[in-house]
């Protein structure tokens, strides 16, 4: 227990007639508030997870071993996570977020399937990759964005005349389990059959829009030095618990923290972030991580661009998003 000698804060000091009083609760599977309320009612958030700066020329080798070692068949989705030490019991890389290194090779693929948590990926290099989303098929290059939102049929590969190809995934599966609520289907279909998805009369909760080019993201970034991705009918987020966005970083940012998570990889550019009191230096495809009500900011000797996604719809949703500069 943490006893807080705080008028309205537990401050129950431990007694034998209260320890034997605690053993006869544990026993009928009950407990005692005020032996764990300071706890589980902190007075700012105390985030489990670390901040954490995954070097991409210390897990390259890493991830490029992964296709010698185990097909894209066998492993359904062969990836490489990014597992933070004090999320490791949800496989999360920050907070309620999953991250991870997806790499295939020319002609390989992934069955079609679909998952009630909402995934994203920022792809990192290669060429000839696609994306079938609920039929619809995207041919991908290097820094575009895709969306595969929850409960959509996707699958995903490399043409044959393609190169080896790597792209980040973006999950919530933790925050799904959390509310136990995940569900996983395997299409009937090893792939689907490629057919063009109408927008009319769209009324699914997340943006019509897919892919998300990169050229024409950059040029709005370098026009408003901030890019959302946004859902081009509402102007919100591209999903319902999943938030992404560019940021051109050319000075020191103002220091700030949030409620929420965030995960960050590096597009062009080098520079750093200070996180939590650890510093980051980072440069291109570089993934670090903030926890929530972590302060950090950023800065670069020249021009750099982060690419990031985070969990701040979900937390509006829920009216628990708070955020502060000092």
């Amino acid at each position: 227990m943490r006893r807080e000698n705080v008028v309205g804060r537990a401050n129950v000091e431990d007694r034998p007639e209260l320890l034997e009083y605690y053993r006869e609760l544990e026993g009928r599977e009950l407990g005692a508030l005020w032996n764990v309320a300071n706890e589980i009612e902190p007075w700012q958030p105390q985030p489990k997870s670390v901040p954490m700066l995954w070097k991409w020329r210390a897990i390259e080798p890493l991830v490029r071993r992964a296709p010698k070692l185990v097909s894209a068949e066998k492993a359904a989705r062969r990836v490489v996570m990014l597992v933070n030490p004090g999320r490791k019991e949800w496989s999360a890389a920050v907070g309620l977020l999953y991250s991870g290194v997806q790499i295939m090779n020319p002609g390989e693929f992934t069955s079609a399937h679909r998952h009630q948590a909402s995934a994203l990926r920022f792809v990192m290099e290669g060429k000839g990759a696609y994306t079938v989303v609920d039929g619809e098929r995207m041919t991908l290059g290097a820094r575009d964005f895709v969306l595969t939102p929850n409960g959509t049929w996707h699958d995903h590969g490399v043409d044959a005349e393609g190169t080896q190809c790597i792209w980040q995934d973006g999950l919530d599966i933790p925050l799904m389990n959390s509310l136990d609520a995940n569900f996983y289907e395997v299409h009937p279909q090893t792939v689907q059959t490629p057919s063009p998805l109408s927008r009319e009369n769209w009324t699914r909760p997340y943006s019509p829009v897919f892919l998300y080019k990169w050229d024409e993201s950059f040029k709005s970034l370098r026009r408003d030095k901030a890019f959302e991705y946004k859902n081009p009918l509402t102007g919100g987020t591209v999903m319902p618990t999943m938030g992404a966005r560019l940021e051109l970083i050319e000075k020191d940012t103002r220091p700030v923290r949030h409620t929420g998570s965030v995960i960050y990889q590096v597009a062009t550019g080098r520079g750093w972030s200070e996180v939590g009191g650890q510093r980051f230096e980072w440069e291109e495809k570089d993934i670090f991580c903030v926890p929530s009500w972590t302060r950090y900011r950023h800065g670069a000797p020249g021009e750099a661009v982060l690419f990031s996604f985070n969990d701040f719809p979900a937390m509006r949703a829920l009216s628990l998003y708070r955020e502060t500069h000092d």
